[in-house]
This record gives structure tokens, sequence and C-alpha cells, in this order.
């Protein structure tokens, strides 16, 4: 009865081990390496990177954590670490999108480069000031023929948003046009968590 436990246990462990190794065929069932909001712009993430968000970083250790979504990795780091859209690793603030290209040694992961995602430029004349939209708001939507969308998940916008915004999260904003008002000649106002 032992010697059926200790083949069954065996079984157990490489089995997990086999979840561990990228590129297996248990695969569909390893934590994600790129985070789902990330998916909509970053299709081409290479398949030794991992795309998320900054979740910490340990000079003592040198180590790198990055949240993918319901997972996360640890990377290891040294001086051949590329950097790039930062000053030092310790300089990235925690939650900053992050793209770690990495090599595995020993079942341990060692990034090759570490590339933070930089604040997208945005021409000024498409942005609108706040004392420009506070009127408006203070009008309505009717009067000031504006709409203002919360592009930001569901789940935030429930948290707070603008008064009179409508909530349509970018990611499923193709399957939300019905929520746009029908009169096209009304100026449109997105709004998000920040330029990433």
């Amino acid at each position: 009865m032992l010697s059926r436990k200790l083949i069954m246990a065996a079984v157990g462990f490489s089995g997990a081990a086999l979840l561990m190794v990228p590129g297996t065929i248990m695969a569909e069932n390893a934590k994600p390496k790129v985070l789902k909001p990330c998916m909509q712009c970053h299709a081409d993430t290479p398949d030794n990177g991992i795309r998320g968000k900054l979740g910490s970083v340990s000079m003592k250790a040198e180590t790198i954590k990055v949240d993918t979504g319901g997972a996360s990795w640890l990377v290891n780091f040294d001086e051949d670490t590329d950097l790039s859209g930062a000053e030092a690793l310790n300089k990235i603030p925690a939650g900053k999108e992050v793209l770690i290209t990495f090599y595995e040694e020993d079942g341990a992961l060692y990034a090759e480069s570490v590339d933070v995602k930089q604040p997208a430029k945005l021409d000024p004349a498409i942005l609108i000031k706040i004392d420009e939209l506070a009127p408006l708001i203070e009008q309505g939507p009717e009067k000031g023929n504006f709409a203002i969308v919360d592009a930001r998940p569901g789940k935030l916008f429930l948290e707070g948003h603008i008064p009179g915004a409508i909530s349509i999260y970018d990611a499923q904003f193709d399957k939300n046009l019905d929520k746009l008002p029908k009169n096209k000649d009304n100026l449109l106002i997105f709004y998000c968590g920040g330029p990433t």
C-alpha cells in the first residue's frame, strides 16, 4: 500500500512540474503571461515575454514581481538586464505596465530586458480641460450637446464616475456602440484611468 501512495505522489508531482514548464502540452492550464487588458494593444507579445503590471522590485533579492491577472511571476534580474523607459528598476512605480523578456535556466526565469510602457502622447487639440468640462457637466448632456464616456472597466465605473457619464469599457467598445448618442453632431468626450 505504501509503494502505491509513493507512485501516485510521483505521478502528481511530475504533472505539477509539467504545468510549470512553458510550452508543454499542459500550457492551457498554465498561468497567463499577458494581462488581459494588455492583449487589446499588444497581441505581439513574444513567447518569452511577460506583460503585466509591476508588483514589486527587490534590489536585495534581485527579483521583479509582475502581475498578469490572477497570476504573479517572479523574475530574476542582474546588471546585464536591459532597462528601457525608466532610470532604474527601483524607480518604477508599482502598478506600472511592463514587458519583461526572459530566458529560463534550471526552472528559474531571468530577465533579459524590462521595458516600461510610456504614457501615450496625445495631441493637445483633442484634449478638453477641466475648466471647459465643468460647465458642460453642469448643463447636462442634453443642453450641452455632448456625451461623456467612461472607458474604464465597469467595476471602476460603479466605484465612482463623472455625473452623466456612460460606461463603455474600451475593451468592449464595439459591442456597445448602441449606447452612444444617435445625434452624430454631439461632442463625444472619453475618459479613462489616465494616459498609458
